[in-house]
């Protein structure tokens, strides 16, 4: 029996493809009612081939392996389903390259996808390739004074167009909100915290610090929400690797640093964090927490590949985040904060812009389906663009 169900969650999902999607449930008829597998089998009517993703389901992931049946395509044993195709395209790829950041963090990013690859596909070979970007070169030069878009993936995304990798590992919130032709984001794995903490030098909490504290931070972002929060504390620009900023405690005589809390999670460093900063305090960057993984476009057998990967809630909030930001034309040189958060069908997704020095902050925050993430990170931008967030942006342009 076949059940065709259009998915807005779904759609919403794989925004990626900017393409109407169906959601084919197929039961076998061979198995009994507390043995049926289900599979998700996402069609993709224009490109005219399957992508499969399956459904999990208290942690395990469970597939169907029968026949394919869509009414577009047909229904019977001589039709293969998108598993056994999938699984075929898979079989071809006998090693992979995953092109990544050189940095420590990066290093441990890139690696947890390679060591997730090898748990799936245990006969593929895995290879991590670091490649130096303009960023990492630039270490003593603040990021707004670098410039441009995709500071940290550029020089990755050529070599992926190249074909020397075949995936990359970013940082979701290094990634600009558009990418080059022929790239796309095949997958974004589950969400770390997107909070951000402080690790201070005598222990003291953000209500802790004494007037005229010295606080590192590279973010714009980050330095708007203390300053504003905070006037008194002085904002000390600090950048390099989570090493490099907590030795700068000491060598720079700071009272403290402001970083991601999924940095040090993911480095095994929790211990060293004195507080995470709640959302309602210190707003998190877009796409901040979350990793993507980018390949190029029609790479159906490394996209299959990487599918397991992919988890849907994560896609709906970065999905939401990114067109907040996109309409906002924002990116590391501009202190814009966005954070949506997935609650069963629902999303809150809230945005901040302010002005450097923290005196003006325009917030907002809206609630809907999630279904509706890119529309609702659209509508967001527009609120605070029109209750002067463009005055504040365009001050920040001139």
């Amino acid at each position: 029996m076949v059940y065709l169900i259009f998915c807005e969650f779904i759609r919403a999902g794989l925004h990626l493809y900017k393409l109407p999607f169906e959601l084919t449930i197929c039961k076998n008829v061979l198995s009994s009612q507390r043995a049926i597998a289900r599979n998700l089998i996402f069609i993709d009517f224009v490109r005219g081939f399957a992508v499969e993703t399956n459904e999990h389901v208290n942690g395990a992931c469970i597939a169907f392996s029968g026949t394919l049946a869509h009414p577009l395509i047909g229904i019977g044993s001589g039709v293969k389903s998108p598993t056994v195709v999938a699984r075929e395209r898979r079989r071809k790829i006998k090693k992979i390259r995953i092109g990544t950041r050189g940095s420590d963090l990066a290093l441990v990013q890139a690696n947890w996808v390679s060591d997730r690859l090898k748990n799936l596909y245990p006969d593929m070979s895995v290879e991590v390739i670091s490649i130096r970007t303009r960023g990492d070169r630039m270490q003593n030069i603040s990021l707004v004074e670098i410039g441009g878009k995709g500071i940290f993936v550029k020089e990755i995304e050529e070599a992926l167009l190249r074909g020397d990798i075949d995936i990359a590992v970013h940082s979701m919130k290094d990634v600009p909100v558009d990418l080059p032709d022929g790239l796309m984001i095949g997958a974004i794995p589950e969400r770390e915290d997107p909070r951000d903490v402080l690790i201070s030098r005598e222990g003291a909490k953000m209500d802790g610090l004494s007037k005229g504290a010295r606080l590192g931070t590279g973010s714009l972002r980050r330095g708007m929400q203390i300053k504003s929060l905070m006037p008194d504390i002085e904002i000390v620009p600090v950048r390099g690797n989570i090493d490099t900023r907590i030795k700068k405690i000491v060598t720079e005589n700071l009272d403290g640093i402001i970083i991601a809390a999924a940095g040090m999670n993911r480095m095994g460093r929790s211990e060293e964090i004195t507080q995470y900063i709640p959302i309602e305090v210190m707003m998190s960057s877009a796409g901040q927490g979350a990793l993507g993984i980018e390949l190029r476009e029609g790479d159906r057998e490394t996209g299959d590949l990487i599918s397991p990967l992919n988890h849907p809630d994560t896609v709906v909030e970065i999905s939401a985040e990114r067109a907040f930001l996109r309409r906002l034309g924002g990116g590391c040189q501009v202190p814009i904060a966005g954070i949506a958060r997935k609650h069963g069908d629902s999303l809150v997704i809230k945005g901040l812009v302010g002005s450097i020095d923290g005196k003006v902050m325009i917030m907002d925050e809206i609630r809907g389906n999630s279904g509706d993430c890119e529309d609702m990170g659209n509508t967001l931008a527009e609120n605070i663009l029109s209750s002067g967030g463009r005055a504040v942006l365009d001050e920040i342009y001139k």
